[in-house]
């Protein structure tokens, strides 16, 4: 389900410091989606957190608990990852799970998709990471398998796709073309649009919700407002357009 920006995400702050998703709001969740006006968001690793002192305050302006979030490293992967009872560093891999309530899983971007899950019944909460690479290697799938294997039922999952790089910027080589060729045979093409010789745009956000909903997620239940980090670079971090910060998605069971 796809629908205008203002619609879909209710900006918090002036400058905007976070948006929240309209739908998982009104349905209780704990969520932040972050833009580049959001303080103090560090490298993670496993000896620091990702946030410091500034950011807490504003999690915790959120209702999100800082001194429990759960992270990982990134590796452009579909592995799955527990989140620590407590929060903290979880290991290395592109989907988060837990039915921990007040453990804010959190997910860094800066043209990727960030892909929430949600279950209110089962109390099953997933994030996950899904650039192309992602995609290709089965990420969607990965995160309502991780979901349902918890608890969750697919059918009942509220999903929500935070703020990435669309089909308007995003440009891909043969190489990707190939990948995606190879993992999703002609059904790949309906994902991309003409471009330059050589290349295409690839629309991530269609290919990902027809992903979900091919593992079990009603497609209207999935939120996505089509907002294009590289379109907004006033208010967003577009890795393809040079920037080196980092958008942010968390969000805990209440």
């Amino acid at each position: 389900m796809s629908s205008s920006p203002s619609s879909r995400l209710v900006p918090h702050g002036e400058p905007v410091t976070y948006f929240r998703f309209s739908g998982l709001a009104a349905l209780g969740l704990p969520h932040v989606v972050t833009t580049r006006n959001f303080p103090g968001v560090t490298a993670a690793s496993p000896a620091s957190g990702p946030f410091d002192a500034s950011a807490a305050t504003q999690l915790r302006a959120a209702g999100l608990d800082p001194g429990r979030v759960a992270y990982a490293k990134q590796v452009h992967g579909a592995g799955v990852l527990r989140a620590p009872a407590g929060g903290g560093w979880a290991g290395n891999g592109d989907v988060l799970v837990t039915t921990q309530r007040s453990v804010p899983l959190a997910i860094f971007t800066a043209d990727c998709l960030a892909v929430t899950l949600w279950d209110a019944i089962a109390h099953v909460l997933v994030v996950a990471h899904v650039g192309w690479r992602g995609t290709v290697r089965g990420a969607a799938g990965a995160a309502v398998r991780a979901a349902v294997e918890a608890g969750a039922r697919a059918d009942q999952l509220d999903a929500a796709i935070a703020p990435s790089i669309g089909p308007c910027c995003y440009e891909v080589d043969e190489p990707v073309l190939r990948e995606f060729g190879t993992a999703f045979g002609r059904a790949a093409r309906a994902w991309f649009m003409p471009g330059r010789e050589g290349h295409a745009m690839l629309d991530l956000w269609a290919a990902n919700e027809a992903l979900l909903a091919e593992a079990g997620v009603d497609p209207a239940r999935i939120e996505n407002p089509r907002l294009c980090t590289a379109c907004h670079l006033d208010l967003l971090y577009s890795y393809r357009k040079g920037h080196r910060g980092r958008l942010v998605t968390a969000a805990a069971l209440p």
